[in-house]
């Protein structure tokens, strides 16, 4: 495996410079609207990203991951995207993003912006003149707009469904005033998805990566890079024949589905590639690839992207064998490829992983990391989780993951110990899978929710108003300022734990070593560190050694159940 030096031997120009520095990094994902909100109007902005660098900088991470801070009518978040090359004025200005990014950079922390290249917004200039425009026409052919079947074009061109529930064709109103052509979009019908066919498409694109770039963005983390390329050659199969064909996660194992996965994306990730390495130290980039695990290799090739996001723990249960085999599993593919392994368990789309683990197993199996959505769907019956619990796993996890070759990705208030705000009145979520899929999703803000960053005010620290989520009674024991110094809080297990992982890492290798129990995982890195992990109930004895760090208190040379030790 690709040898690297360790972090803490670089000096700040070094690591600057250093063209491997993605391979083990910690990256910390910012959902900018609701980190801080720095002029007091509900939405967390670029200023409050700025203004909170020190405390990314002494938390310890590698990297910042920005979701999309682009000009947006929020239909989706952030990713229904108005002008790529701009930053939303609710958000600031490019004055503003520049700023953030000289003071991440000053701090040693790199900046890794959020791409969203498969679909624009309805409110996109393209789109608009677009819909000004004929059939046949220039504009159409930026997007993948068909004609509808029946006699008057009334039946959408498939049956095909979008992710977020509903159609996924959506039919417009031609110039003259008539029922026009069908548009198509995987997602919201706020993002018609681009024609990636179209050379223009491309072309511009290589323009935004160079923007950004000479802007002092380090890498870029691709949103649905599996779905660009398409083939629409009629007739199209019906949803129930893409059904009975899949052979793995959104995708064929052969690249034959007419829009995930197809083997031509790639030829748009070579010129992608071709761009990053025009600079010093190359830009980097991640892949959110959901593919037939035989294919997220080529995504992470040195001629494509990079590096793919694995969100096999993410969906797994706490549990030591279903955790071996994916990490085992991870690791030769990440070996096989040449890049290094993603590791996660929380993001802006799922249920905090502090509220996942204190919930039934079971859950983990499901696709796409839906643990704990059914139970969100159920009105989060209080009974049927365990916060003690959920939290101690969650920490014990974090631990394990943090010991492993490659790169850590954490989401903002995770190392809070932030717990799933479960509680949001309908009248107001925003997400829209709540309104398309009701009954079906209850959406993901319940992630999303502002950070507290005191223990009492209006929003708990957050911003001089309001939030624009509902923050909860109970986030001022999470807050930061509750949290900071205090011995055994989370906030200082993250601190300790990003610290020593800076200052142990060396090589990308890792040796199972056997365990007492069946439950209990035991592993090495160089340098004689080693990790142990208890996710059975009774205690185990620890193995000779100084200990470092653990996830939560031993009982002397016993490790308690749900917890990670660091022993040297």
């Amino acid at each position: 495996m690709t040898n690297t030096a360790t972090l803490a031997t670089l000096s700040g120009s070094d690591l600057a410079a250093d063209p491997n520095w993605w391979r083990q990094a910690s990256v910390y994902q910012i959902y900018p609207r609701s980190f801080s909100d720095s002029n007091g109007d509900g939405l967390g902005d670029i200023k409050g990203i700025t203004a909170k660098v020190p405390y990314l900088k002494e938390l310890g991470i590698d990297a910042v991951w920005l979701s999309p801070f682009y000009p947006s009518a929020l239909a989706d978040g952030g990713y229904d995207v108005d002008d790529y090359r701009d930053v939303d004025p609710k958000l600031g200005t490019l004055e503003d993003f520049d700023e953030m990014s000289a003071a991440l950079h000053e701090a040693g922390i790199k900046l890794i912006a959020d791409i969203v290249p498969n679909h624009s917004s309805n409110r996109h200039v393209w789109f608009q003149e677009a819909l000004a425009s004929p059939r046949g026409s220039d504009a159409r052919e930026r997007y993948i707009f068909r004609d509808g079947k029946g006699e008057n074009g009334e039946i959408p061109p498939s049956d095909w469904e979008s992710v977020f529930g509903g159609p996924a064709w959506e039919r417009i109103t031609e110039p003259d005033g008539t029922p026009g052509q069908w548009y198509m979009h995987i997602f919201a019908k706020e993002q018609p998805d681009l024609n990636w066919s179209n050379r223009e498409i491309r072309d511009d694109f290589l323009k935004t990566l160079r923007f950004w770039s000479d802007r002092g963005v380090d890498g870029f983390r691709v949103d649905v890079a599996h779905a660009l390329t398409k083939d629409l050659t009629e007739p199209l199969l019906s949803k129930v024949e893409l059904s009975e064909a899949n052979s793995g996660t959104d995708g064929f194992d052969d690249g034959s589905h007419p829009f995930w996965d197809r083997d031509e994306v790639h030829e748009i990730y070579v010129e992608w590639r071709e761009v990053f390495n025009e600079y010093n130290p190359p830009r980097t980039a991640v892949a959110e690839a959901w593919v037939h695990a035989s294919r997220r290799g080529r995504y992470a090739s040195p001629e494509g992207l990079g590096q793919a996001f694995n969100f096999d723990l993410l969906q797994a249960d706490f549990d030591a064998e279903e955790f071996r085999e994916i990490i085992t599993r991870n690791l030769a593919e990440a070996t096989e490829s040449g890049a290094s392994s993603t590791w996660v368990f929380s993001n802006h789309d799922v249920v905090r992983h502090a509220t996942r683990y204190g919930l039934p197993k079971g859950g983990g199996k499901h696709a796409k990391g839906q643990d704990g959505k059914g139970w969100l769907l159920a009105g989060a019956p209080a009974e049927e989780l365990d916060v003690d619990l959920g939290l101690r796993r969650a920490r014990a996890a974090t631990q394990l993951m943090l010991a492993l070759p490659g790169s850590a990705y954490l989401y903002q208030g995770e190392e809070l110990g932030l717990q799933e705000v479960a509680d949001i009145p309908d009248s107001e979520r925003q997400d829209p899978t709540f309104f398309r899929n009701k009954g079906v999703e209850i959406g993901r803000d319940g992630c999303r929710v502002p950070l507290p960053w005191a223990a009492e005010g209006t929003s708990f620290g957050f911003g001089d108003g309001g939030a624009h989520l509902p923050q909860p009674e109970w986030f001022g024991r999470y807050a930061v300022a509750a949290e900071d110094g205090v011995e055994g809080s989370t906030l200082e297990f993250y601190r300790r734990a990003l610290k020593l992982r800076r200052e142990l890492q060396t090589s990308e290798e890792l040796e199972w070593h056997t365990a007492a129990s069946p439950d209990v995982l035991h592993f090495s890195r160089p340098g004689c560190w080693q990790t142990v992990t208890n996710f059975g109930d009774m205690p185990v004895e620890l193995p000779a050694g100084e200990v470092l760090l653990s996830s939560g208190p031993l009982d002397g040379n016993l490790l308690p159940g749900s917890t990670t030790a660091w022993l040297r």
